[in-house]
């Protein structure tokens, strides 16, 4: 059953009675989230629940089949990734989307680069790149000039969220940020993410393993079989409690499903 979900006053993003449907699949059934100014909120579930198919719909990426969005107060109709990123929400994927081939520079300013016709402002660009990640405290690029292709994962992952956040994002999206990451360079996005919350960004993560981002986030969402079927903040929860829920909703999916094929 789906958790009821009322819009606050202190709310810079709330979701309303999403529902997506790809023909005869649904991937979302009427699910209702919210996300505080300055919070960190977690979106975890299996597989196939449909985490990401949410975020694509707060970026703009593809649209609800019903229901709507509130950003900032107001209902927002996103038509493409580009538009919600100019009033705010960005999102960084699995797959980040850098350009291995360029420099870490010129990925921070792709699609946006400064023109002196006919010249791009590179002087500028390698001088505004640099003070940006000096000021989010990312000290483990030796110099903006690198390629990204000679980046680590978590170097790689670090970059693609200060490009959010050097486009002056309010709302960041991240889409398995820890994925095959070892637990150095998982630790480093880790405090990224504080350090963005500390400077009052609202953040969505998803994650599968739970655990590791339980001592980073406010608050807590389980989305399971396209609903929303748990809310609380992390202080009234724990990984356990989470563990436990999880284990019980996949056996009763598989107790429904062995009753169906009888």
């Amino acid at each position: 059953m789906s958790t009821e979900v009322t819009a606050q006053t202190n709310d810079i993003l709330s979701v309303e009675n999403i529902s997506k449907r790809y023909g005869a699949v649904t991937a979302l059934v009427d699910v209702s989230l919210r996300l505080e100014r300055g919070e960190v909120l977690a979106l975890v579930g299996d597989n196939g629940a449909g985490k990401s198919t949410l975020l694509k719909i707060i970026c703009g990426f593809q649209p609800p089949t019903t229901g709507r969005i509130l950003f900032n107060g107001e209902e927002v109709h996103f038509t493409s990734v580009k538009q919600a990123r100019s009033m705010g929400i960005d999102i960084v994927y699995q797959d980040l989307a850098l350009v291995n081939q360029l420099t870490v520079y010129e990925n921070m300013f792709l699609n946006r680069e400064p023109v002196r016709w006919p010249l791009l402002r590179k002087r500028q660009m390698r001088k505004e790149a640099q003070e940006h990640l000096d000021s989010m405290g990312i000290k483990t690029l030796k110099s903006v000039d690198l390629e990204v292709a000679s980046l680590s994962g978590g170097q790689r992952q670090a970059i693609a969220v200060a490009r959010s956040v050097f486009s002056e994002a309010k709302v960041l999206l991240l889409d398995e940020p820890l994925a095959a990451m070892g637990v150095k360079e998982g630790a480093m996005i880790l405090d990224l993410v504080r350090d963005l919350k500390a400077q009052g960004m609202s953040i969505i993560i998803i994650a599968h393993n739970y655990g590791q981002v339980f001592p980073v986030v406010d608050r807590v969402n389980l989305l399971r079989g396209g609903t929303i079927t748990f809310d609380k903040y992390s202080r009234d929860t724990s990984v356990e409690e989470l563990t436990e829920i999880v284990v019980a909703e996949y056996r009763k999916a598989l107790e429904e499903r062995h009753r169906a094929a009888s």
